[in-house]
């Protein structure tokens, strides 16, 4: 993977990106370069060249953050006044409108267990009770639905998870805008 090739291609976009959330156009140069230089050092880490779009704007976002926090500490902006606390939530938003339709395309004793469990709320204990099956037998069935429902979600997007094991962004794999569903949802 070449820097130069790589920056050409992506420059104009992730301006577009950092000209979306920052305002003012010298800041958003200086985090541009920012992330030039972050992509000259770290390029030849990045296994795949699939990954590198992903990788340039979570790269771009974190830039994004840091120049937020610090000038709220210099201006004393107030932590609700930032643009990516309610971040997660559109996340959540836009990733909700998949859940129902990758349960569906679960099978159906996996369906109607994440279904009565996760969706309607029912206690797992109550469930394993009317299905006739121990609290522990169900635990492990949950457990397996969940790990078979992220499957559906990961053919999909390709997601950006913070330290905590949060999403914080993600990117259709199928090239499709984020407003548009995925057409696999």
């Amino acid at each position: 993977m070449n820097l130069e090739v790589v920056w050409s291609e992506y420059r104009e976009s992730l301006k577009r990106f950092l000209l979306s959330k920052v305002s003012d156009p010298d800041e958003v140069e200086d985090l541009l370069q920012e992330v030039l230089i972050k992509t000259h050092k770290n390029l030849k880490t990045i296994k795949s060249e699939a990954s590198i779009k992903s990788w340039l704007f979570q790269t771009a976002n974190n830039a994004i953050i840091d120049f937020y926090r610090k000038n709220a500490r210099s201006r004393n902006i107030q932590t609700e006044d930032l643009w990516y606390d309610d971040f997660d939530d559109d996340v959540k938003a836009s990733l909700a409108s998949c859940i129902l339709p990758f349960i569906n395309r679960l099978p159906d004793k996996e369906a109607q267990l994440l279904l009565a469990v996760e969706v309607n709320g029912q206690p797992q204990k109550e469930y394993a009770q009317s299905q006739g099956m121990s609290y522990s037998t169900l635990k492990s069935r949950v457990q397996k639905s969940r790990k078979n429902l992220r499957s559906l979600f990961d053919e999909c997007c390709h997601f950006s998870i913070d330290a905590s094991g949060n999403i914080f962004d993600f990117n259709p794999k199928d090239g499709h805008p984020r407003d548009s569903k995925c057409n696999k949802c």
